[in-house]
């Protein structure tokens, strides 16, 4: 009776297990087959980079995001790629147009597809509790494979990157990482090996939050691919790419950047002013006045397209001269300039003003409009030196010594390097009105902001400054540093045994003029002044000897010397 008791109770334990089992076994089947998985599938597709040569680069998975074709997928198949397509889960191919942004350290890029309407994956918005059921669904999957979110770590204030129980397929790298909902919380990560049974996925809200700026022009993970970068989505920094790109993109690139905000944004202005810059640059004048006119019909600032055409036509001028283009004249240039200045009163349209005035070479109109600019937000050390050129081209010299001043008197000591081109520009015209000494020191000036780019040319130039102004221990101080600067310049070897022998040292004299000699034998400075210091010392004989093959030479003042120190 006891034997037959436990068999009985045997056969119902283990009948309640086998149901227990078949019951898990059901639960499974179903999360493995979850109703919204088969929606879900039309919203993941196969990426495919190519190289240049058009040979396959890699190979991942990827989802829409939007319904006008924006689409989230790893970043590194985009590495050298220069063309992509996505195949959708009916396997129609759609190439990728642009890159919307891009993020290197968590390996996830944003793009968008051409001419696609696409169904895209609800992007969950909360946090999935440690331990919730999760699901990857992989392209054209058989089966959706179900695991259990272990970690949940925040990263950039409040994404996640997701730690997943759930072996990986090796083909399911940017597949998307789904919750009960059906909603996508993140893209599957490149695994560290393929039987890992904890995987890694990172937030979808991350990955579709990337976007372009202004500045993206010079993004090193956007560089990193050569396919097409969208514009950004708001004018003013839409705008700044355009600035930017000047300088990091080649001209063909540049062109097609231009043509795409004129695209994204065709009542503004600007694209076609960017348009016209490119037209004139390819001595395409008519079609940048087209695109000036057409800028006039969209704009609602005509003061901004009257500055911006007078800027064009004066560039042309002074750039290409050479080629005829009659409606483009500086008097037109000057035209455009009071237009805008008509229209709405900017400084900065006067000294568009100013700067063709100079160039027509009517420079005391030109000071007259710097001297109102003075007093403007535009005074600056720039704007002063502006002026001063006016005056040195109407041979004001004393004029432009005061512009200057006033140039080099917006800065203050100790002086920023900024202030080094304007205190050289005074050091020449202090120079040119005898000045030698305020010279020198606005040289002095120079050296001490400029030390590091200095030449042997700054040293000789202010040895000039010195020796005129009797600075003589400086002066050879000044012309020894060029030589050590420049030791096969025979100019410097002369100018230096010149002032030896001016102040009697005699022997210094005759070294350094033997010195250039053998640095230029066919030069007749060396034997000049090596004759002079020798003739000078008591050495008649060698010097006259020496005089005279300068004068073999050709040298003008061999002949006098001779003459002077024979009779001696």
């Amino acid at each position: 009776m006891k034997s037959n008791a436990i068999s009985k109770s045997g056969c119902v334990a283990l009948k309640s297990c086998v149901l227990f089992i078949s019951y898990l076994l059901f639960n499974v089947s179903v999360a493995a087959h979850p109703s919204w998985a088969k929606k879900a599938s039309k919203s993941v597709f196969a990426l495919k980079t190519f190289k240049a040569d058009g040979t396959l680069l890699a190979s991942a998975n990827g989802f829409f995001v939007s319904s006008d074709g924006q689409a989230v997928s790893p970043f590194a198949p985009f590495k050298g790629a220069q063309r992509a397509v996505v195949i959708d889960a009916q396997g129609k191919e759609m190439a990728v147009e642009c890159i919307l942004g891009a993020n290197d350290t968590y390996d996830v890029v944003k793009f968008r597809v051409a001419d696609a309407k696409s169904q895209p994956l609800a992007i969950a918005s909360k946090r999935q509790e440690t331990g919730s059921a999760v699901w990857m669904l992989p392209y054209r999957a058989k089966s959706v494979p179900q695991g259990v979110l272990r970690k949940a770590e925040t990263f950039n204030d409040h994404y996640d990157y997701y730690t997943v129980a759930l072996q990986m397929p090796d083909d399911a790298i940017g597949a998307p990482l789904m919750n009960v909902d059906g909603e996508v919380m993140g893209l599957m990560q490149q695994p560290a090996s393929v039987n890992d049974t904890l995987n890694y996925a990172v937030s979808a809200l991350f990955a579709d939050s990337l976007a372009i700026n202004g500045l993206s022009m010079n993004d090193r993970t956007l560089r990193l691919t050569g396919i097409k970068k969208a514009l950004p989505a708001e004018e003013s920094q839409a705008l700044l790419s355009l600035y930017m790109g000047v300088s990091s993109l080649d001209s063909a690139d540049y062109a097609t950047l231009v043509d795409d905000f004129i695209s994204q944004f065709p009542k503004s202005h600007d694209g076609y002013l960017y348009k016209a810059q490119l037209e004139a640059n390819a001595h395409h004048y008519a079609e940048a006045d087209r695109l000036v006119e057409q800028a006039m019909k969209v704009t609602q600032k005509a003061d901004e397209v009257h500055y911006s055409y007078s800027r064009l036509i004066y560039q042309k001028a002074l750039t290409h001269p050479e080629i005829a283009y009659e409606p483009w004249t500086l008097d037109f240039s000057l035209k455009e300039a009071q237009q805008a200045q008509a229209v709405n009163p900017q400084p900065i349209y006067l000294q568009q003003q100013a700067y063709v005035l100079y160039a027509l070479k009517r420079y005391a109109d030109a000071s007259a409009i710097y001297e109102q600019l003075f007093a403007s937000t535009l005074r600056s050390p720039e704007l002063f030196y502006e002026a001063s050129r006016c005056k040195e081209m109407a041979r004001d010299t004393l004029g432009q010594l005061a512009l200057l001043d006033s140039c080099v008197a917006q800065f203050s000591r100790p002086y920023l390097k900024a202030a080094a081109p304007y205190l050289f520009a005074r050091s020449q015209v202090h120079s040119a009105l005898g000045q030698h000494r305020a010279a020198v020191a606005d040289l002095t000036d120079y050296e001490q902001l400029m030390s590091a780019q200095l030449t042997a040319q700054f040293y000789y130039v202010r040895f000039q400054s010195e020796v005129s102004g009797r600075l003589f221990q400086q002066a050879l101080n000044d012309i020894r540093k060029a030589i050590e600067m420049e030791p096969h310049n025979d100019l410097f070897y002369a100018e230096k045994a010149s002032l030896e022998v001016r102040v009697g040292l005699y022997d210094d004299a005759i070294a350094t003029a033997t010195e250039g000699i053998r640095i230029a034998p066919d030069h007749s400075d060396g034997y000049l002044f090596l004759g002079v210091a020798q003739c000078l010392k008591g050495q008649k004989a060698e010097g006259i000897k020496n005089l005279q093959k300068a004068k073999e030479l050709g040298d003008p003042q061999a002949d006098s010397l001779i003459e002077k120190y024979g009779k001696q």
